[in-house]
């Protein structure tokens, strides 16, 4: 492939940083970290949510400034004020949110910033040739003149990686790749960066799912708080040994769970349709059951009718078909629904789980603050039960500080996912809707809650599991349902479901 003409050896260090920190008001986000990545190799860089990997990644791509440090490309030391400093020199970053304008054609969002140019007019004609002689390379099959808002997810990515290429790059940063992509889809990005690296090109990994660390990396990075703890070969470490580094003990990776003993029908939803103008964004006819004391999982690539589904059971969208609770129609509305016994973990905490500038006594009432024992005389609230309440919680749930008064926006994302979790499982709900309960929360605080959704469904709930984390569904479930375009096309028992066999239903091949 056509990248930057450099003079580069295979094994030679193609990016270095030396002593790189960075401060924020109370937070040191980098602590003199020092790191490297070489020609021809692909580094992981793994640790907890808030470690510090990203403000780090963010600062080689020149969207954060250091504080200290100092940074070297291809052994000359170099300085990367903005994103055109990286792209000039040969590095290319795909965020794990991609930067893509829904509208414009693959062609267009591809080459945007960087058009050819005959005179004073875009040379498309050029640029198709360019792109396509890149994709031929790259074995990707993208179609150009398709708005890109039409792609699935991941085909999007490889518009990203595309973008990355088509500005020469030579070193690739890309962060949490995998989130949104089949097993299948996951495995061509795998051969993809495996060629790219053999031509002599240099990657940095950054993932949670230390099983595709594993597959992939030729070195391991860990930092813990802001440190760097070490860098290993991962020929000679295990997933059990960088579990450990990130966290500082042992850490259990399976779930420990013994047979589901599933009793009565909680929920019962029959025919539920949500209507929209974009057929692939639409829940359609979708019927199934969940029953006490079982774990029913839903796996699926997101945009497929996951949320719509759990914003209808919630109360928080309207709907066509039947919602039954305890063989009685659910309410519409999201304060019926929790007063009927219903706990929702909300897939992004921050917009629906809590309020950012409220304290942890406050987040952990929401939602039953105008109930007893929470509201007193003439409606005020009692901050005596408020603080009863939120003692119990932190430490039931193990959230770190206990600090009841500290706002919710300065915990760390497992901390303030516990306060979630904690809060919905505190109620004594008969159904627990969990959408993404893990998403974007390190391997110890994702033990914690797992245990938590475990316990829970020993102890009679009924438990409905929403996750785009396949090894999530697959060890948490008693049934897995696959979603597919607002439709369930599959229902398989745990030892059914292999990740081949999931991955092709999520994709919307059945058989």
């Amino acid at each position: 492939m056509e990248t930057a003409s450099l003079p580069t050896e295979k094994g030679a260090v193609a990016l270095e940083l030396k002593g790189i920190t960075k401060r924020y008001p109370l937070v040191l986000a980098n602590d003199r970290i020092s790191l490297d990545v070489r020609w021809g190799e692909v580094l992981a860089v793994v640790g907890e949510n808030g470690a510090g990997k990203s403000t780090l990644m963010k600062i080689v791509y020149g969207l954060v400034r250091p504080d200290q440090g100092e940074i070297r490309f291809n052994g000359q030391r170099v300085q990367i004020s903005g994103p055109a400093d990286a792209i000039a020199l040969g590095i290319g970053m795909v965020h794990q949110h991609f930067m893509l304008i829904d509208p414009f054609t693959v062609l267009e969002n591809i080459v945007l910033g960087a058009e050819p140019r005959q005179g004073a007019s875009l040379d498309l004609a050029r640029a198709r040739a360019e792109v396509e002689a890149l994709m031929r390379e790259l074995e990707f099959d993208l179609p150009l003149d398709t708005p890109v808002e039409e792609l699935p997810v991941g085909l999007q990515q490889r518009v990203e990686i595309l973008k990355a290429l088509y500005r020469r790059a030579r070193v690739l940063i890309l962060d949490e790749p995998t989130a949104v992509l089949t097993p299948q889809e996951a495995e061509e990005l795998f051969a993809f960066l495996r060629r790219y690296v053999a031509q002599g090109n240099a990657v940095i990994f950054i993932s949670h799912k230390l099983a595709e660390v594993m597959q992939l990396s030729h070195r391991v990075t860990v930092i813990r708080d802001g440190r760097l703890v070490g860098t290993v070969n991962t020929a000679e470490t295990s997933v059990a040994e960088l579990a450990r580094m990130m966290v500082g003990r042992e850490v259990i990776l399976s779930v420990s769970k013994s047979e589901p003993r599933p009793r009565e029908v909680v929920l019962r939803v029959e025919n539920l349709t949500v209507p929209s103008k974009d057929r692939k964004h639409r829940l359609d006819k979708v019927s199934f059951e969940v029953r006490a004391g079982e774990i029913v999982g839903i796996a699926g690539v997101e945009g497929n009718g996951q949320t719509e589904l759990v914003e209808a059971l919630a109360g928080l969208r309207s709907y066509q078909g039947r919602i039954l609770y305890g063989g009685q129609p659910l309410p519409p509305s999201a304060r019926a629904v929790r007063e009927w016994g219903v706990s929702h973990i909300p897939e992004d905490r921050n917009t629906r789980g809590l309020v950012l500038d409220f304290t942890t006594r406050e987040n952990l009432i929401l939602g039953d603050h105008y109930r007893k024992p929470y509201a007193g005389f003439l409606g005020f609230l009692d901050a005596g039960a408020m603080e009863a309440h939120a003692q119990q919680v932190v430490e039931a749930f193990d959230v770190r500080p206990r600090n009841t008064e500290l706002a919710a926006r300065r915990y760390s994302g497992g901390n303030a996912q516990k306060i979630v979790v904690g809060r919905e499982l505190s109620r004594g709900p008969r159904l627990l809707i969990a959408a993404q309960p893990t998403r974007g929360v390190d391997i110890g605080a994702i033990e914690f809650i797992h245990e938590s959704i475990v316990k829970a469904r020993d102890a009679g709930l009924a438990v409905l599991l929403v996750s785009a984390d396949l090894n999530e569904v697959r060890s948490l479930s008693d049934r897995i349902l696959v979603m597919f375009e607002g439709r369930l096309v599959g229902e398989l028992m745990p030892h059914e479901a292999s990740e081949e066999r999931l991955g092709l239903l999520m994709a919307g091949i059945s058989g």
